[in-house]
């Protein structure tokens, strides 16, 4: 977790919550996602919505990815990816041909008793925290 706290599903109990899966800090598409979330957190408070990102690496890289997007909300260092196994978010993925093991871009809002709601696989960013936040909305 950033700031090298601890974090469990009972830091969100009687909130919705919504965990997204990213695969690396730093990255366009990572960082574009999370500023995402960043730009709507007002809008998830107000629906009573706690977000949390979630990739494989480290407290240090995440705290530098938190400060310098200004991220107001927890990022969880899955280094042993106990929670990505969990949520079976560790895909076979293929760059330039090599084949390797990393993350799929996945969100899951689970509401207020810790039940899954609804969930994205395979997300596309534009749009995406839009689409979360009005499902938010709805629960």
């Amino acid at each position: 977790m950033t700031g090298g706290g601890t974090w469990s599903l009972k830091d969100a109990a009687g909130k919705k919550l919504v965990l997204y899966f990213y695969p690396r800090d730093m990255t366009s598409g990572c960082t574009r996602e999370s500023q995402d979330f960043r730009d709507l957190h007002a809008a998830f408070r107000k629906a009573g919505t706690q977000v949390v990102g979630v990739s494989r690496d480290s407290v240090a890289s995440h705290d530098k990815f938190a400060a310098k997007e200004s991220l107001p909300f927890a990022l969880l260092a899955d280094t042993d990816e106990r929670v990505c196994k969990l949520f079976d978010v560790i895909k076979q993925k293929s760059l330039y041909g090599r084949k390797y093991l990393g993350v799929e871009r996945s969100t899951f809002l689970l509401d207020g008793s810790g039940r899954l709601q609804q969930q994205w696989r395979k997300v596309k960013v534009p749009g995406h925290a839009e689409e979360v936040l009005e499902a938010a909305q709805r629960l």
